[in-house]
């Protein structure tokens, strides 16, 4: 069976984004895309002694920007203020020695691209949680934008005979039948999301990967993330 799952590039994604990818043999960036403000393609939370704090690189886009085409504004000086910030955030946090260098790696390199910057950032997540998952880029299969027929035909070409997705936009957009024709198999996947060791009281769920990281280490991220549970049908 050849899993496949579909996910835009996100910025320092959060554990959901993860797990797909660590239960499927093949992973399509969906590069393509018309950009979206204030999603996560460019932001992302963190933990806080105060809660959260929300952290956003700023970009030049328009309305009808490809996420691909989207350039970073690195005249606001954006990459050092994160940088402080999750430093500051995690310097009490168990294995903040061990991810200290990784992070300030990640914002002392300048990137031109935000999907360059986040790819980045994907691999080398992907790296620490040992996950062997193929990526490819929707920008590479060269498919017509059109929705829920454009999902099908990447799961077409990339020959996917069971396909992973979230629940919440794909069952009202994604034709069952379709894929059904194909041969090729729907999970709707929710993550229920793993409690964790966090510096501060009152576990906050749906922080970036890197909160999971700086507090569990490596392998119990990696164990964390392998024994979550998701909700599927």
């Amino acid at each position: 069976m050849t899993v496949a799952a579909i996910h835009q590039p996100e910025y320092l994604p959060w554990l959901g984004f993860f797990k797909k990818m660590m239960n499927s043999k093949l992973f399509v960036l969906l590069d393509d895309v018309q950009y979206e403000k204030k999603s996560w393609q460019n932001r992302n939370r963190i933990r806080t002694a105060n809660g959260t704090a929300l952290l956003s690189v700023p970009v030049h886009a328009h309305l009808d920007s490809k996420l691909n085409d989207v350039r970073i504004d690195n005249s606001k000086k954006w990459a050092n203020k994160h940088k402080k910030s999750i430093l500051f955030s995690y310097a009490n946090a168990p294995y903040f020695e061990e991810y200290r260098n990784i992070i300030e790696t990640i914002f002392e390199k300048k990137f031109e691209f935000l999907v360059d910057l986040n790819y980045e950032i994907i691999k080398l997540i992907m790296s620490e949680l040992e996950i062997k998952s193929k990526i490819i880029f929707s920008s590479d299969l060269k498919i017509p934008q059109n929705t829920s027929e454009r999902v099908l035909n990447i799961c077409k070409i990339v020959n996917a005979d069971h396909y992973i997705t979230g629940a919440t936009w794909a069952r009202s957009h994604l034709k069952n039948e379709d894929f059904e024709k194909s041969n090729i198999t729907i999970e709707f996947q929710e993550l229920k999301h793993p409690i964790y060791k966090q510096i501060h009281e009152e576990f906050i769920p749906r922080m970036s990967i890197i909160d999971l990281l700086f507090n569990e280490g490596k392998k119990k991220s990696k164990q964390i993330l392998q024994n979550s549970i998701v909700s599927s049908s």
